[in-house]
């Protein structure tokens, strides 16, 4: 009789237990993967991630406040690059910026990751994984000796196309510029780029691509292809987010769309008054004759951009579940790539309001732990899988 007490009091201790403190539980049991992050373009000019900064998004005390337990750090290469012939030459720099300024400066909280295994190897250990996402296909020069080369030094997934088309693959950025030679999708030696992707085992990832090159992409590859860092386009109608009939087409490949956290992407409010997103916008912007007034109405209409909430990323979360499954949605914040973040999202420590907001959403502890990263681990290993039979 004593010992039915006892159950009874524990199980309605469980029930009465706080939302917060549920949440706060909860939320130090995840296991956390972000699969795009840009402090890389601080790192590179010398940040420290490892000390405390007031600035930008991402340091270490805030991804340990976070809970973060992996990070696809960008080996981010602008278009300049490629213009100036030094793409290749970029992605070196910030591949090693992944591995030197942020490994191996800080062996006892990072630890470099190559597979879904290593990812939860970190996580048992304490440790951060720190894998490695090139941005933008124009790092490999058209060749993929390169490719493979880059594969070696520990990239594991590549962005196809950044803002710019490449020779082979067309952009989601640039498709209003007449002076742009289009493909029309992926060329011949697109579909190549793919196809050595699946047989090494480098995820492909379709973020800033065209729709055409979204679908020649699912065409051609023989893995589950994700997005690292894209939203909901019928919710925030911008060029970078992804259609429904592309979402529903991607997860059942296996796909995974990971949420943008820029306050563009996931509000509709955001992305008309943004002078990146809203292409009409834009297009004034550039036409300003002088560099410095031009300069100026963009740090304007920037600061002028109504924030985005976290009502605002739940729902992009939803749609994405409501339309595909709860199996086709993670988290590729953006942070340090975007000027605007949603209120409560407001840098890499603050996870513990999203998982807050998706419990008081309904949604379960097994579904947030996919949302998380269970998914994105998923697909790593169908990717590694792939390479092995391939």
């Amino acid at each position: 009789m004593l010992r039915l007490l006892a159950t009874l009091c524990l199980a309605l201790a469980v029930v009465a237990q706080r939302p917060a403190d549920r949440a706060a539980a909860l939320h130090r049991s995840l296991l956390i993967v972000d699969t795009h992050n840009d402090v890389t373009s601080r790192t590179v000019e010398g940040f420290d991630l490892g000390r405390p900064d007031g600035r930008g998004h991402t340091d270490l005390p805030r991804l340990r406040a976070g809970n973060v337990g992996a990070v696809f750090f960008a080996a981010y290469v602008a278009a300049g690059y490629a213009a100036q012939g030094r793409a290749a030459h970029r992605a070196l720099e910030m591949i090693d910026t992944i591995r030197h300024d942020i490994v191996d400066r800080h062996p006892t909280d990072f630890v470099l990751a190559l597979t879904a295994a290593d990812v939860e190897r970190a996580h048992r250990e304490g440790k951060i994984a720190a894998l490695i996402g090139i941005e933008g296909g124009h790092a490999i020069e058209d060749s993929l000796r390169l490719l493979r080369s880059f594969y070696r030094l520990g990239v594991r997934y590549m962005t196809l196309t950044h803002s710019n088309t490449n020779n082979w693959a067309d952009s989601s950025g640039d498709e209003d510029d007449p002076r742009v030679k289009r493909h029309n999708g992926l060329t011949a030696f697109g579909r190549d780029v793919v196809r050595e992707m699946n047989r090494l085992g480098m995820i492909v990832d379709i973020s800033h691509v065209s729709d055409k090159t979204f679908w020649d992409v699912l065409e051609t590859s023989r893995a589950p292809v994700m997005a690292s860092h894209s939203s909901c386009r019928s919710l925030a109608n911008i060029a970078r987010n992804m259609s429904d009939e592309m979402i529903v087409a991607l997860a059942k490949k296996g796909g995974v769309i990971h949420i943008n956290f820029g306050c563009e992407f996931v509000s509709q409010a955001s992305a008309s008054a943004s002078p990146w997103a809203n292409r009409d916008l834009a297009r004034k912007l550039r036409e300003i004759p002088d560099a410095a007034a031009r300069a100026a109405a963009i740090r304007k209409a920037a600061a002028e951009m109504p924030r985005a909430t976290m009502a605002d990323v739940v729902a992009h979360i939803d749609h994405v579940v409501k339309l595909a499954g709860v199996d086709a949605v993670g988290i590729g914040s953006d942070f340090d790539g975007v000027g605007c973040t949603p209120e409560g999202l407001e840098d890499v420590s603050k996870f513990p309001n999203l998982t807050r907001a998706l419990l008081e959403r309904g949604y379960s502890e097994s579904d947030i732990r996919k949302i998380y990263g269970g998914n994105t681990l998923r697909l790593m290993r169908e990717v590694e899988r792939v390479a092995e039979v391939h």
